[in-house]
């Protein structure tokens, strides 16, 4: 098991939040041997809380002497949060609560116990965290799920994956009754990977009427399982466009999901592969640092388009992303465009060629290199 960037506070309860296949269980087993483990996976832990929650006490009471209580997949039982709060207050009780849905939990209006734990993500693995494991060639083709570099066949786990989530999760859950429409759904929108998404296109994709489909979004995104990227229009001098940009959480995932033609060339499904990792590492490094960063991208109405903006505190980024080991003229065109518009941020372009330079004030680094020194990039 590999060692997880992930910091958590040593004195107050947290959540853990993050797609199933992250780590999250395997994590907090590690780093808290010694703690009280309750899975809500487990059939008869989660039949006996569900029907009384105030068994969480005894439990607890039997165990003895535990600095910590974990509740695996929280959010099978969202009830029981009322009584994690009382426990908390009255005995001081700390807890680690994982989860890989936020779903049930705002469907009931729970308020994550109002400020007295903290919220924690869980992300695929890191360049950084794989260290001299890391392989560029695969992560793109499998992804960066825990389980995939100790997988002897990568493509048929991450199959498997999407099917678990479509019974376990969508299915059991009820959070559609047609699983056919959303497994067709998956497909349509793996093709807007990294696009702007145009959500009329894909409910026609998938035959599916389009307010349904708007919430087979958010039902990803409530599982964790892709997010969408808002474009950057603080002070803008341009007209910018206003539709968001797709990921799916994993560039594994999302070759797992993406059909592939006879018409399909292979340099766009990479490129959009490239870009998935770039992103999953950000959102990771950004979080496990706790850097503050909010990721948009850029694209003005003439189709000038930067792949990544990371604004907060510490500032501006602005990067591009490029498949090609060679730099080509007018690849960092969008870049220059928006540094016009913005001078005090700083460029990058990643690119998969083997020759660090520079444009200006643009960065221009090999994939590889610029994900293993990402931290470094991002502080």
């Amino acid at each position: 098991m590999y060692s997880r960037m992930l910091q958590y506070p040593e004195n107050k309860s947290f959540f853990l939040f993050g797609p199933r296949g992250t780590g999250k269980s395997s994590w907090v087993r590690s780093q808290f041997p010694n703690a009280l483990y309750l899975d809500f996976l487990e059939s008869d832990t989660f039949y006996s809380l569900s029907a009384s929650p105030q068994r969480l006490d005894r439990l607890i009471s039997e165990a003895h002497e535990k600095n910590w209580i974990i509740l695996d997949e929280v959010q099978k039982i969202p009830d029981i949060l009322d009584e994690v709060h009382r426990l908390i207050e009255k005995r001081k009780l700390k807890f680690i609560l994982t989860g890989s849905s936020a779903r049930k939990l705002k469907k009931k209006g729970v308020n994550l116990l109002a400020g007295r734990a903290l919220s924690l993500s869980m992300y695929p693995l890191t360049a950084l965290e794989l260290n001299q494991d890391f392989d560029l060639k695969r992560a793109l083709e499998f992804g960066q799920l825990p389980s995939i570099p100790s997988e002897e066949d990568p493509k048929r786990y991450l199959q498997s994956y999407v099917v678990t989530y479509l019974k376990e999760e969508v299915q059991q859950e009820g959070l559609t009754r047609n699983l056919g429409a959303f497994s067709r759904f998956l497909e349509a929108a793996s093709f807007s990977q990294g696009s702007v998404l145009n959500i009329s296109t894909v409910a026609r994709d998938c035959s599916v009427e389009r307010k349904v489909v708007e919430n087979y979004f958010s039902i990803l995104e409530d599982l964790l399982l892709a997010i969408r990227v808002p474009v950057f229009t603080k002070k803008a001098k341009r007209r910018v466009i206003a539709h968001p940009k797709f990921y799916f959480f994993d560039a594994g995932v999302y070759r797992a999901l993406r059909p592939v033609g006879p018409l399909d060339g292979s340099g766009e499904i990479l490129g959009s592969a490239l870009e998935t990792l770039v992103f999953q590492e950000m959102r990771a490094i950004n979080a496990y640092l706790s850097l503050g960063y909010m990721i948009y991208y850029w694209r003005t109405s003439n189709g000038d388009e930067v792949d990544f903006i990371l604004y907060g505190e510490r500032g501006m980024k602005a990067f591009e992303v490029k498949a090609s080991d060679r730099i080509r003229p007018g690849d960092v065109d969008a870049l220059k465009e928006f540094l016009s518009d913005y001078p005090m941020t700083k460029g990058y372009l990643f690119y998969g060629g083997s020759k660090k330079m520079s444009d200006g004030n643009i960065q221009i680094l090999p994939i590889q290199d610029a994900l293993m020194s990402l931290d470094e990039i991002l502080r």
